[in-house]
């Protein structure tokens, strides 16, 4: 198969794939309601809507403002020192891995709060 058709057809099936995923995703998710009716259940003792659990979406830009860092200092490490690719890598992990550090500590001092 060539490259090109390659590079053109995975993103399409990525898409695609994704897509189905997520119909099928809202179907059992129905069909799980539905049984739960079914039975005499409240289904919403199981999902509280009210509920909203922030330290996903924190770690994640974290993660992305560290990498995103990390990739500016590589740049500049590379065009000071030619390492060549030792400079990307080396400040993608390590202000990645301090985006995710900084995470972790906001999030045990609103734990912290949370319970006094």
């Amino acid at each position: 198969m060539d490259v090109a058709a390659l590079g053109v057809m995975v993103p399409i099936v990525a898409l695609i794939g994704s897509f189905i995923m997520v119909v099928y995703l809202r179907k059992f998710e129905n069909l799980e309601r539905m049984s739960m009716i079914e039975k005499g259940v409240d289904p919403s003792l199981f999902r509280s809507r009210n509920y909203r659990n922030t330290s996903v979406p924190l770690r994640a830009s974290l993660l992305l403002i560290g990498a995103g860092v990390g990739l500016l200092l590589g740049y500049v490490l590379d065009s000071a020192t030619y390492m060549d690719e030792v400079a990307y890598f080396s400040m993608l992990f390590i202000c990645g891995g301090a985006g995710l550090g900084l995470s972790y500590i906001i999030e045990e001092r609103k734990a912290k709060e949370s319970k006094i």
